[in-house]
């Protein structure tokens, strides 16, 4: 498993990267939506090698909301850049799946007793 999430640390960080290449060159009204997803990408690519380093039910937790929410936001938002077309109800649920990641996030923490 951590395998996975390493794999998709490195897919993100490299798709950020990629992504705020072409957002320089993207037409003017997809530039913002591109950017934005470059962005995104960017702050959850150290999250999700995090979740692969913290290798055990409560990181997959995390990352198993957050890694599905960002192909879903990402994708729905590069899709509307690109095409001009909304995929519907796509992007917000991608976010909300990050955002409910986070909180995941600041529960287990909340929860698990410090270590001695």
């Amino acid at each position: 498993m951590q395998r996975l999430w390493f794999s998709a640390a490195g897919l993100a960080g490299f798709a950020a990267v990629a992504l705020a290449a072409l957002g320089a060159h993207a037409p003017l009204d997809a530039r913002e939506m591109v950017q934005s997803v470059a962005q995104i990408l960017g702050w959850h690519a150290p999250a999700l090698l995090a979740f692969g380093v913290w290798n055990d039910a409560r990181g997959r937790a995390v990352a198993a909301l957050m890694l599905p929410g960002l192909v879903l936001f990402s994708g729905a938002v590069l899709f509307r850049a690109f095409t001009g077309v909304s995929p519907g109800p796509i992007a917000p649920i991608g976010g909300f799946a990050l955002m409910a990641g986070w909180l995941v996030l600041v529960a287990l923490a909340l929860r698990t007793p410090p270590r001695a």
